[in-house]
């Protein structure tokens, strides 16, 4: 077995969180969801709402996050013990974006804090 440095399954990490957000989150990647997920109307509170659902199990691995994260590992660990070099260079690009939209989450939920707290002190 291959040791695997602290950084490298940090970008390992950060790599899986981007590409399973990519799958089951991201509008780019919509199309390939698209013909495995059905509309269904379904009644709340505020009335009838149309959800978008899983056909089937493919479509159950392409919409859940926790599904997807197990492929997307065993897709990037797996491919970097058996071709280190070649998934390296989509390792090192996804754990970029990967970080990049963890900061990005934390510095937007920041902004409409200090957003959310000046007009609290206008109304004061």
């Amino acid at each position: 077995m291959r040791d695997i440095s602290w950084i490298t399954y940090v970008m390992l990490i950060l790599a899986s969180y981007r590409l399973t957000h990519l799958i089951v989150f991201d509008k780019i990647t919509e199309f390939i969801r698209k013909p495995f997920m059905k509309k269904v109307k379904v009644e709340t509170n505020h009335g009838i709402e149309t959800k978008e659902v899983p056909k089937g199990m493919f479509g159950y691995l392409l919409k859940c996050y926790w599904c997807a994260g197990v492929w997307s590992a065993i897709l990037l660990g797996g491919g970097y013990l058996l071709f280190p070099r070649v998934t390296f260079v989509f390792i090192l690009i996804f754990s970029i974006a990967g970080g990049q939209s963890i900061l990005e989450t934390f510095v937007g939920v920041n902004i409409k804090k200090v957003d959310y707290y000046a007009d609290l002190d206008k109304k004061k």
